[in-house]
């Protein structure tokens, strides 16, 4: 299935329908009166949070969502039949937004219904306004028109730990480790294309929810790479894993992978600023993890070691391939989301 996180629609809530302008016709009742029955009203805009889905794939092809107006009263002081409500379905973690990008709703929990729009109010029969000085209103009340919307939804996906780090550091290597996820792995820059989430298993009965974020470069700020793109999915996370390449394959220094990481994130975070309830994620907790330590030297741990201790930062070592190191980063992470609960 492809992966969508971001969709605009427009939706549309039902009007009322109007108000009716009747009279009784009865035998032997001479001076029949009004009776015309007031409107329906109009159907509610409704977003549903539905477990099943992952995506916002279906918002591809269906991009307009209409409510249905309400029926008009009718004679016998009848009142209209409501306009069916508009049900749109999402994923947990979806984020509604204004075109200006102003929040207006955030759906994170599963099963939660949100009435985005109201539907019309049903105009009164012209029976509503009988009175002692007008005994036969001729008019009747139009129904309240309903309300519209061109907005924004954007997915989040609901993680609480994230993986993060340059492409080839190892994130899907370990997911596939710590997880059942089984994301596609490759020696080659960008081969994943989307987060992937998996559920672990960490110390005691402790299970906690991993996502990782591909292709995060230097410059991802300005378009490069693809990390930027996913990084909201990582907003919800209370800490990250930020692994690094130890093995000096790649040609970049450990200690340049993280400062070049972390300025995308605060870079990522300034233009984030003033959104509601956005927390900054260059100040969310990391636990630092050289991969590929089968790799390494004592003498390159070492030299490592060195390096970190100038960012007051004590690196774990692991190794994604083989498992070692695992235990101890497992413990670290349900150390933390312990503190954090």
């Amino acid at each position: 299935m492809k992966f969508i996180d971001e969709a605009q629609i427009y939706v549309k809530s039902g009007s009322g329908g109007p108000g009716a302008v009747s009279w009784r016709r009865e035998k032997f009742v001479p001076r029949g009166g009004p009776d015309g029955g007031d409107g329906g009203v109009g159907g509610d805009v409704i977003f549903k949070v539905n477990p099943q889905m992952n995506t916002l794939l279906d918002f591809k092809f269906n991009r307009r969502f209409i409510a249905q107006d309400g029926d008009p009263g009718d004679k016998q002081n009848m009142t209209g039949k409501n306009g069916q409500d508009a049900v749109i379905n999402v994923p947990v973690g979806t984020v509604i937004k204004d075109l200006r990008g102003q929040l207006l709703a955030d759906l994170s929990q599963e099963g939660e219904e949100y009435v985005f729009l109201k539907g019309g109010r049903g105009g009164k029969g012209n029976q509503f306004f009988k009175n002692s000085i007008n005994q036969a209103p001729k008019f009747s009340q139009p129904g309240e028109k309903g309300q519209e919307a061109d907005i924004k939804l954007e997915l989040k996906l609901l993680a609480d730990v994230g993986i993060i780090g340059f492409p080839n550091a190892g994130k899907s290597t370990l997911i596939s480790r710590i997880s059942a996820a089984r994301p596609k792995i490759a020696d080659y820059p960008f081969t994943t294309l989307a987060p992937n989430l998996g559920v672990v298993k960490g110390r005691g009965e402790k299970n906690f929810v991993v996502a990782d974020i591909p292709g995060l470069i230097k410059g991802a700020h300005k378009g490069a790479g693809l990390g930027i793109k996913f990084l909201r999915h990582i907003e919800r996370t209370k800490v990250f894993i930020h692994l690094i390449d130890g093995s000096g394959f790649s040609g970049r220094n450990p200690l340049d992978d993280f400062k070049d990481i972390n300025e995308e994130l605060k870079l990522y975070d300034k233009n984030k600023k003033d959104e509601e309830g956005f927390f900054a994620l260059s100040k969310r907790k990391q636990i630092v993890v050289v991969n590929k330590a089968d790799a390494l030297s004592e003498e390159m741990k070492e030299i490592i070691l060195k390096d970190f201790k100038k960012k007051k930062i004590k690196p774990l070592f692991a190794s994604a391939v083989t498992g070692f190191g695992i235990k101890p980063l497992l413990d670290e992470v349900t150390r933390i989301l312990d503190e954090e609960n």
